[in-house]
């Protein structure tokens, strides 16, 4: 179901994991080995509902704490950004409809803006292994804002580098956490999901649930434009 929207769209803001690259399994699997040597686990439900889409700071703190792991939060992110290198090297995947979207807003004239949680490395790896880094006008981190996901920080912060006001602005994002910290900025967001459906609440802060990122491009075409 979808709301009508109230004012033309001139900026989209993407989330990048489980929304425009294919990482969240990544990054179930990576908690999975640091888990493993110490005799745990847990259920990917269980990812997609606690860690999906929050900060690796968060993330690592809240794993650690949650299973007495004996490591520094510092022991952690080394281990799992070692292991993650391994994974990266192989190739990230985009997720459906990346590409054409992307291609999509260039020529409709939109800005574009990526806003994530996960390091500049990183990110630059993963979207230049596609050759899309160079679609975004503007990028924002986790280490740029004080506060990640759910708060509305990281997604305010893009709007100041694209010089846009955030009703003008749309938001893509997969997880509970993104919309949340999109709807607490007063931006209009749209949920792609990847792990998982977002819960009664989370969809109806959205302005619409879609299957895949290309039906981005027939919703603004029917709502935005």
């Amino acid at each position: 179901m979808e709301k009508t929207a109230n004012r033309p769209v001139q900026a989209v803001i993407f989330d990048l994991d489980g929304l425009l690259i294919d990482t969240e399994t990544i990054s179930y699997a990576l908690y999975q080995d640091l888990l493993r040597p110490y005799g745990h686990t847990f259920s990917v439900e269980d990812y997609a509902q606690n860690y999906s889409g929050k900060s690796e700071l968060h993330n690592m703190q809240a794993i650690i704490a949650r299973f007495g792991l004996p490591i520094s939060v510092a022991q952690g992110t080394a281990l799992v950004s070692a292991q993650e290198k391994m994974y990266f090297a192989r190739g990230v995947p985009l997720k459906t409809g990346a590409k054409e979207l992307l291609v999509y807003l260039k020529q409709k004239g939109y800005l574009i803006a990526l806003a994530s949680s996960s390091v500049r490395a990183r990110a630059l790896e993963a979207l230049s292994q596609h050759g899309i880094a160079s679609y975004f006008d503007a990028m924002v981190f986790g280490a740029e804002v004080a506060r990640g996901k759910p708060h509305p920080d990281i997604f305010c912060k893009a709007c100041d580098k694209l010089h846009a006001a955030p009703e003008d602005c749309l938001v893509l994002e997969d997880s509970e956490a993104g919309i949340q910290s999109a709807f607490s900025a007063h931006i209009p967001v749209i949920c792609i999901p990847d792990m998982r459906q977002p819960g009664t609440a989370f969809q109806d802060m959205a302005q619409a649930v879609l299957p895949i990122l290309t039906d981005v491009i027939d919703y603004l075409e029917r709502r935005c434009c």
